[in-house]
């Protein structure tokens, strides 16, 4: 979500930019030639062909709406996009202490890779759940799982968290070569 709310203000600062040098530029022709139309935006014509359009008529409260439905939709999205942080318990009632899932998935995934049999390990996390998905070494598995499972909710355990994430791990063998 955070990704989609950077790319819409990107864009949106990418038009403003636009607009203002098309304003800039338009302006400064207006400066240099006045008897003469737009240099790159031809503003009698258009404005001739907008007074023809009373306020009342439909494709005016057609785009009144959608705008208004676009705003809504961006309000929408920059609301969901909000951190989502994992808190910690507070050392004092004037502190608040969070952590970011990223760095909580790279904790956890540091101690599971440290496992002996674990080739590799993808971790992600946030405030309710920690997945692991390890790739064992080995084509058989043995207390592989166990073992991952227990290390993750050590080190979630280690943690002063409010509350303890659910711990869902997943492990699969050693793919074989060909």
């Amino acid at each position: 979500m955070r990704l989609l709310v950077r790319l819409i203000t990107t864009l949106v600062g990418l038009a403003v930019a636009a607009a203002g040098v098309l304003l800039v530029v338009e302006t400064a022709w207006a400066q240099l030639r006045p008897d003469t139309g737009g240099l790159l935006v031809p503003w009698p014509t258009m404005r001739s062909a907008l007074d023809a359009v009373p306020w009342d008529a439909t494709p005016v409260r057609a785009t009144a709406i959608g705008v208004a439905v676009a705003g809504l939709l961006l309000l929408l999205v920059a609301a969901g996009a909000r951190r989502r942080d994992v808190r910690l318990h507070d050392p004092a009632p004037e502190v608040t202490v969070t952590t970011d899932p990223r760095s909580l998935a790279r904790l956890v995934g540091h101690q599971v890779r440290d496992q002996d049999g674990v080739a590799s390990a993808s971790v992600t996390a946030d405030a309710k759940r920690v997945r692991v998905r390890a790739t064992s070494q080995f084509r058989q598995l043995g207390d592989l799982r166990q073992r991952v499972t227990d290390t993750t909710e050590h080190a979630v355990g280690d943690l002063p968290l409010r509350r303890a994430p659910k711990v869902a791990v997943s492990v699969s063998p050693a793919k074989e070569r060909r």
